[in-house]
């Protein structure tokens, strides 16, 4: 809470207008707040930057519902409850030898905000976070239950990233697949243009691979997460580290998930900080850009050209690749991915410029901004990137006639009538 009362995000940017906020502790109740609201939205865990989960209605907050990790051994799913961590589902998972096949870099984050929003981690063949559910439950806007199954419902590659849009979202069921090791290597002083110019061998060196620069230096840290069985990296561009490393340079390491190659859970090695301490640079706001997969050395060497732009204000960037997938309002519908993503100095103001500059070299290459972090790319702008803008619009309606879940950021992105 700031000191006018109002629940903030994690960042601090964002001060949510809602005139009352609620955290049900039982699906009954969730039920009641949503029939009773004229305008309601949903909140996980606050790790957004935008707009997206505000509203001026009421706001309820998922993580009193009762924690759930219910697995299906024959069908290898697990249906969760919305508002628990992926840290604490991928516990349970483990403790019961079942895996994710990907994780994000902060395993802070709810499992129905980060599906929500199009949330993702790093690897060739890794798509994002939603495209793993399979089925997924929602109070509606009379209280009712809905459940969506992407094996009965045409509908559903629309539901799972929705931006919260089509209702609140209670469960979620997810694709599992038995636990695995994974050995994390980083190697330093990579130069820039040798990523640019061998992207494809870079990033398939292992099962889930990011770059992480200043821009300025002319050079990245690779990190390289390689699962058990699979073999060994080819690629050995820059130097191999002799100490754990931490993304920002000069910050402790011992925020970070296990280095050097010492074998762990898939858990505690595929995101890159331990979720019982702060991530990343702590107080900061982020940006993050998907671009088509081919354009990655032609937005390296844009980004290279905004050095002296974008250096003073950030932390650290750094670049991922996503698998394409058929979610329609997912950055990655449709094509294979690689994203940009920029941890900023907390100082919007400054901020700002550097992302204006970066959104004007990025979205002629293709660039879709992530839901969930800072943009200022019209919202006209945004919607036209995606094909099956017009068929979520029209989900939204027939789901949610009298727009009870909408607010200002979907209004913008999806004008009713």
């Amino acid at each position: 809470m700031d000191q006018l009362g109002r629940l903030r995000n994690w960042a601090g940017n964002v001060g949510y207008g809602a005139a009352r906020v609620h955290r049900p502790e039982s699906l009954e109740a969730l039920r009641r707040v949503v029939a009773g609201a004229r305008r309601v939205r949903a909140l996980g865990s606050g790790h957004s930057f935008s707009l997206v989960a505000d509203t001026t209605g009421d706001l309820v907050r998922l993580d009193g519902l009762p924690p759930l990790v219910e697995i299906d051994t024959a069908r290898q799913a697990a249906t969760v409850a919305a508002g628990m961590r992926y840290a604490d589902v991928a516990a349970e998972l483990h403790r019961e030898g079942f895996a994710l096949p990907n994780m994000a870099s902060l395993p802070h984050i709810s499992v129905a905000g980060s599906c929500a929003t199009g949330t993702h981690g790093s690897g060739d063949g890794l798509r994002c976070l939603p495209a793993s559910v399979t089925a997924l439950e929602l109070v509606g806007p009379d209280g009712d239950l809905l459940e969506l199954r992407r094996d009965r419902d045409a509908a559903f590659p629309g539901a799972v990233v929705a931006l919260g849009a089509l209702g609140v979202v209670t469960r979620l069921t997810l694709e599992v697949e038995p636990a695995f090791e994974v050995a994390q290597h980083v190697r330093l002083g990579v130069p820039l243009g040798d990523l640019a110019a061998r992207f494809d061998e870079v990033f398939g060196a292992a099962y889930s691979v990011s770059a992480f620069t200043g821009w300025r230096g002319g050079e990245a840290v690779v990190w390289l997460k390689c699962r058990a069985g699979a073999p060994e990296p080819v690629w050995g561009g820059g130097r191999p580290a002799d100490a754990a490393q931490h993304p920002v340079p000069g910050m402790d390491p011992a925020a970070c998930t296990v280095q050097l190659g010492e074998p762990g859970p898939w858990h505690e090695r595929l995101p890159h900080f331990r979720p019982e301490l702060t991530p990343s640079a702590g107080r900061e706001l982020q940006s993050e850009w998907f671009l088509p997969r081919e354009a990655a050395a032609a937005a390296i060497e844009a980004v290279r050209g905004l050095a002296d732009v974008v250096a003073p204000v950030l932390h650290i960037s750094e670049i991922r690749t996503v698998r394409g997938d058929d979610l329609w309002l997912s950055p990655a519908y449709g094509r294979d991915t690689v994203t940009f993503h920029f941890t900023w100095h907390d100082d919007l103001a400054g901020v700002l410029p550097a992302v204006e500059a970066l959104q004007e070299r990025l979205v002629p290459l293709g660039a879709r901004p992530h839901w969930g972090k800072v943009s200022t790319t019209p919202a006209e702008q945004v919607a036209a990137r995606y094909e099956r803008a017009a068929d979520f619009a029209g989900l939204a309606a027939a789901v949610d006639p009298g727009g009870k879940f909408r607010n200002a950021f979907v209004d913008a992105l999806f004008p009713r009538g």
